[in-house]
């Protein structure tokens, strides 16, 4: 399909489109002139980029006829070797697999285990906070909001304190490979060493853990069974990677971009530091206006239609959440920053099949961790232009220079 004339010159897919902010108004004339839009890539064959709200709760509780595990769950064709690595990832696995392998998980991230974490995350967040008083001007990024998940998954998984800052760094670079500052370029070498170091770390714990046993989650995974088999060397590494990369860099995100938009928004900051009670309706909000992911990929089984539109058997599909999160078809006045809003049917975890697993963790960090920083520090401001990392796939910021007072 050829777009119409006026819309040749769009593209949603070069990361150079996201550094400044995302193109919000490109993805709002997209979805009044074409809803489901093909963007051409360089190198290989584009994609159906799907960007009103509806049509993305479409594919993603049509598994089967949008795969996660085709080509996986990134917008480049990987190589075989990566791509068999991903395919061991939760986030990229069909039915009936993918079911099979959540249920192993889905007893200890349930909203009454993860509420447990609460005294602990609160612990974390209070000696964050105590580390960084009376310095003044920080990095929100890296001194504060990285911190906090690092610890909480840390924990979690069972990986050893002295280790976390190595994890941390891996993740990101997992994650930010189209960023120059953080690796050279989209999948570059950089980023894939990343990614093994981090699954052969994860090899050698499990090793450790067979013999030695503990309550975290390295020995519950050690013990499940996936395709009717203990997990493998390879599977547990993948799904380590999976984990801990998640773990790490959508929370760190959702913090980091919470306090800009709050502090962007001062009727709103004003509000909740005046009503803490209002701030599980808070983090939800920063979950839509500032999603931590832009999109998903799927791969077509075969030929269907979205909205009219052919798409054919083997064809890239991407569900752009940046877009489906501001439609006004669900979200009234869907640009207005609003903590109060009700309801707010965001996409940012998912829907169906692959919702997010760590829903109630991120949840809860987010409520906890503002409500600490709040009482922490009676001033909170913004010292320097907030730096955007540089992809089309993660909406993360890279810098937040604020003043903690």
């Amino acid at each position: 399909m050829v777009p119409a004339a006026d819309l040749r010159n769009v593209d949603i897919y070069t990361p150079d489109g996201y550094v400044d902010a995302p193109p919000h108004e490109t993805f709002e004339r997209l979805r009044a002139e074409q809803p489901v839009f093909w963007q051409e890539m360089p190198g290989e064959p584009g994609y159906w980029a799907i960007l009103k709200h509806a049509d993305v709760v479409h594919v993603a509780k049509h598994p089967t006829l949008f795969s996660a595990s085709e080509g996986g769950v990134v917008l480049e064709n990987l190589d075989p070797e990566q791509l068999a690595m991903m395919r061991d990832m939760v986030l990229a696995m069909d039915p009936p697999r993918h079911v099979e392998f959540r249920h192993n998980l889905v007893p200890h991230f349930k909203a009454r285990a993860i509420a447990q974490l609460e005294p602990r995350i609160r612990e974390i967040c209070r000696s964050i906070f105590a580390g960084v008083r009376g310095r003044g001007e920080v990095d929100f990024v890296h001194d504060v909001s990285a911190l906090v998940p690092a610890q909480v998954v840390g924990e979690l998984v069972g990986i050893p304190r002295e280790d976390w800052p190595q994890i941390h760094a891996w993740s990101e670079m997992n994650s930010g490979g189209q960023d120059p500052d953080i690796a050279a370029g989209s999948y570059a070498p950089e980023a894939a060493s990343a990614t093994i170091s981090m699954a052969m770390y994860a090899i050698e714990l499990a090793a450790r853990r067979r013999t030695e046993p503990r309550d975290d989650l390295v020995t519950l995974m050690l013990a499940a069974e996936v395709d009717g088999a203990p997990m493998t060397d390879i599977q547990f590494g993948s799904f380590f990677v999976q984990l801990v990369t998640a773990g790490n860099d959508t929370t760190r995100t959702m913090l980091s971009s919470g306090l800009l938009a709050l502090l962007q928004h001062p009727d709103q900051f004003a509000r909740v530091r005046a009503d803490p009670s209002l701030l599980p309706g808070a983090v939800e909000e920063i979950l839509r206006w500032a999603n931590p992911l832009h999109y998903f990929r799927r791969t077509a089984s075969e030929d269907t239609e979205i909205r009219g539109q052919r798409i054919a058997l083997g064809d890239k599909v991407a569900m752009i959440y940046t877009s489906s999160n501001r439609d006004a078809d669900v979200f009234d006045d869907p640009h207005r920053f609003d903590i109060t809003r009700d309801p707010n049917p965001h996409l940012s975890f998912g829907i169906a099949e692959h919702f997010c697993l760590g829903v109630h963790l991120a949840r809860l960090e987010g409520r906890v961790f503002f409500e600490e920083l709040f009482a922490a520090f009676p001033t909170i401001e913004l010292v320097g232009e907030p730096r955007r990392q540089r992809s089309n796939l993660n909406n993360a910021l890279k810098q937040l220079p604020v003043r903690l007072a």
